[in-house]
């Protein structure tokens, strides 16, 4: 069934791959789907056409957005949803003995050519209730689906919107880079943070122990006097998330790298060639302590500094040699003024020398904004004093436990930092574990369904709907609007009653000067329906970049941001209603 499915894609030229995690099979699910298909199957219910809406019920980091993320994984996984004979044998052993022969025949060949997926675009903006993936097949395969798919959306939607959070607070002329590798929930965790910050608007990601441990084989390799050609170790780090993903990578080292050496006397082969291959410097080290020595002469630098520790200077030349194209010095390890900065500017200018540009400095600890503006007065200095065009805008790096609040306090405060490096508060959510999403029974058989709770947030919005987005003069989103799915459609300057879904004295008038229909066909199964196609990882993050720049300017603020509004059509209002109080039971009172 399922190869049929994949065969029809593969002739138009657009085969669906498997998930990116292999993990991500028909049995990353809850044991409760097993249990309620195989009662599905028992009641001859199992192939009654269900309508399931996938949503989440509140916005995320105290905010009024959230963005969409995770459809692709989706789409993933419901084009190769096949059980394996292993997997089969696995699920019998783990139901009842009286579950019959007949139900894993069933599952033997269910697959999801019969699932029809309509989806809102990935990288859009979205809001609470509208759902996010409409899914329409049989209902019991509808049900196995709900497990991974909440999964995929679930996280993907959570670290995204973090990362546009971030994105927002420190403004749009910054590089972002994730660092969040070694603080990630597991490797899953690590890979996807990577790919949905960088969805949500961060520049690169960056893996400071794979370059750090580049640095020192490569260091290695120097010592003893191997020859390798330099150009051939410029790498970025987090291969694995760059291969998968294609997303941009950045690398620098660790502090490990800088404590390794204890003197200049390391470095065996000091030799590198010029930037345009022309000339050749034999000792480096050399070139770099002469440097050192004008600054000490120097009367607008001299007071700053006086010795500066020799093994990190020997661990920044021998970084150099190994990356001139490249290099970025972590410059905190010992002290920041008093010898990281001199010490990078030393070989940063000894580099000049030989035609490459240095790349700029890491700080990781101490008062970010102070250090900034000092780094920066230092580097202003150098370029005056020694007439080095460009000098004084050398990159400056700040990371150490980043987040949303020091990224504000950093701008409160004033500073010169170019690129920030987060990393634990980013990938691992830490202001909010889990977005909410759910996914909610709302029709079945043509049927409407509705859950109702004495909590109104948790009540579902019954029938098949179409949603909307509409537009007012000055070309933001003003509203989403669901409609019943066979009422017409919004149109343009015609004026539309926008009620909330449960509050009635909530209710507006909307003359929309653009409509823009959210759901579309992802996966049409055996249905006639066109197919959206996919877009690569930098298109999505181009439409999340866009669509957050449409939003007004006060839903997206941190501090008591206005609440998008999200509503439903008169009819549908009166339609829920109604189910409602179908649906509710009457009380009786002694």
């Amino acid at each position: 069934m399922v190869e049929k499915v994949i065969a029809k894609w593969n002739c138009s030229g657009r085969v669906v791959e498997g998930p990116t995690n292999p993990m991500v099979t028909p049995l990353l699910t809850d044991l409760y789907q097993f249990t309620m298909a195989y009662a599905y199957w028992k009641a001859n219910k199992h192939q009654e056409r269900a309508v399931f809406d996938l949503y989440f019920r509140k916005n995320p980091f105290g905010g009024e957005y959230t963005v969409f993320a995770g459809l692709e994984e989706c789409i993933r996984l419901i084009a190769n949803f096949k059980f394996t004979e292993d997997e089969i044998s696995f699920i019998r052993e783990i139901l009842p003995g009286s579950c019959e022969d007949g139900f894993f025949d069933y599952l033997r060949g269910l697959d999801c050519s019969e699932v029809e997926v309509y989806a809102i675009a990935e990288g859009s903006v979205v809001f609470p209730k509208v759902p996010l993936l409409r899914i329409e097949g049989p209902i019991a395969v509808a049900q196995l689906l709900e497990t991974p798919l909440v999964n995929l959306v679930n996280f993907a939607s959570l670290v995204a919107t973090n990362a546009a959070r971030h994105r927002f607070v420190a403004g749009k002329s910054k590089q972002l880079l994730e660092f969040g590798l070694r603080r990630a929930q597991g490797p899953d965790g690590g890979i996807s943070a990577s790919k949905y910050c960088y969805l949500g608007g961060f520049d690169a990601t960056s893996r400071k122990v794979i370059w750090t441990v580049l640095s020192m084989l490569l260091a290695v390799v120097r010592h003893i006097n191997l020859y390798l050609p330099t150009y051939a170790f410029f790498f970025h780090s987090n291969v694995a998330a760059g291969k998968l993903f294609g997303i941009p990578l950045r690398g620098t080292h660790s502090h490990a790298f800088v404590s390794s050496y204890m003197s200049p006397d390391e470095i065996i082969d000091k030799s590198l060639q010029s930037a345009d291959g022309s000339s050749s410097c034999e000792d480096f080290v050399i070139l770099v302590q002469t440097w050192i020595n004008k600054f000490q002469l120097s009367n607008s630098l001299r007071g700053i500094f006086g010795e500066t520790n020799q093994s990190e200077l020997a661990a920044f030349t021998s970084y150099a040699l190994a990356f001139p194209i490249s290099f970025l010095a972590l410059v905190d390890t010992y002290d920041v003024m008093r010898s990281g900065i001199p010490n990078f500017c030393a070989v940063a200018l000894a580099l000049n020398d030989l035609g490459y540009k240095a790349v700029g400095i890491r700080l990781d600890s101490g008062d970010l904004a102070y250090l900034s503006c000092e780094a920066r007065k230092f580097f202003s200095a150098v370029e005056k004093e020694f007439g080095v065009p460009g000098f004084g805008k050398t990159g400056i790096t700040a990371s150490n436990d980043l987040n949303e609040e020091t990224l504000d306090a950093l701008n409160k405060q004033g500073h010169e930092v170019d690129s920030y490096g987060i990393g634990t508060y980013l990938v691992t959510c830490y202001a909010q574990a889990a977005l909410g999403c759910v996914f909610k029974l709302v029709e079945i058989n043509n049927q409407p369904r509705i859950k109702l709770s004495e909590d109104v947030s948790k009540v579902s919005i019954p029938c098949k709907k179409r949603s909307y987005r509409l537009y007012g003069r000055e070309g933001y989103p003003l509203v989403d609007i669901m409609t019943g799915g066979n009422e017409p459609s919004p149109k343009v300057g015609e004026r539309i009653l926008c009620r909330h879904p449960f509050n009635e004295s909530k209710r507006a008038y909307v003359v929309p000067q653009k409509v823009e229909e959210l759901l579309k066909c992802y996966w049409p199964g055996s249905s006639d329906e066109p197919r959206e196609d996919l877009p690569p990882l930098k298109d999505i993050r181009d439409r999340c970049i866009k669509q957050l720049e449409r939003m007004r300017p006060d839903h997206m603020r941190r501090l008591n941001p206005t609440p998008y509004k999200v509503s439903v059509s008169a009819k549908l209002y009166d339609f829920i209603h109604f189910l409602w109080l179908n649906e509710a039971p009457v009380g009786e009172l002694q």
